[in-house]
């Protein structure tokens, strides 16, 4: 009896990501990449050992929160290494305690892929790609929440 007190009690305490990071290869990441609805979509290519990246990262959480009722997608396409998810991804997340989309890009063959993304592209990170169905935006640098939420507000 008091053993099962004890871990209810300690089970209290325990701050385990409660959602799955789901892992794509780029050809099933591809379709993500086109879309036929009229949502906006705001993909940040980024990874947690990328320290633009994680200054900027909050910017895009903040964007999740103020548009998630609107027709505002924002997914965050980690770049971590798959062995470190565990490691430093997770803690990552939850110490800022990000809600947006994630997932995980595990596709090591980024010849193939990163012009599909922008063939402007060269693959550095932080990068994000805004889109719609009938528009495209590609900023291949670090970005600002006032940045972000004027390029939805003026073009989508």
């Amino acid at each position: 009896m008091k053993i099962l007190f004890l871990l209810s009690f300690l089970s209290l305490f325990e701050t385990g990501y409660a959602r799955k990071i789901s892992v794509y290869d780029f050809n099933s990441f591809e379709p993500l990449l086109h879309t036929n609805s009229d949502s906006v979509f705001i993909l940040n290519f980024w990874a947690s050992w990328c320290l633009p990246c994680r200054e900027e990262l909050p910017d895009f959480e903040r964007l999740h929160k103020a548009y998630q009722s609107k027709k505002v997608k924002v997914l965050l396409v980690s770049l971590d290494i798959p062995g470190q998810v565990e490691k430093q991804l997770i803690p990552f997340l939850e110490k800022n305690d990000i809600t947006a989309d994630i997932l995980l890009l595990d596709d090591p063959d980024f010849d193939k892929w990163i012009n599909k993304i922008d063939s402007t592209w060269g693959g550095g990170i932080p990068a994000t790609l805004i889109y719609s169905k009938d528009q495209r935006i590609f900023l291949n640098r670090k970005t600002t929440y006032e940045e972000l939420e004027s390029i939805v507000k003026s073009n989508f």
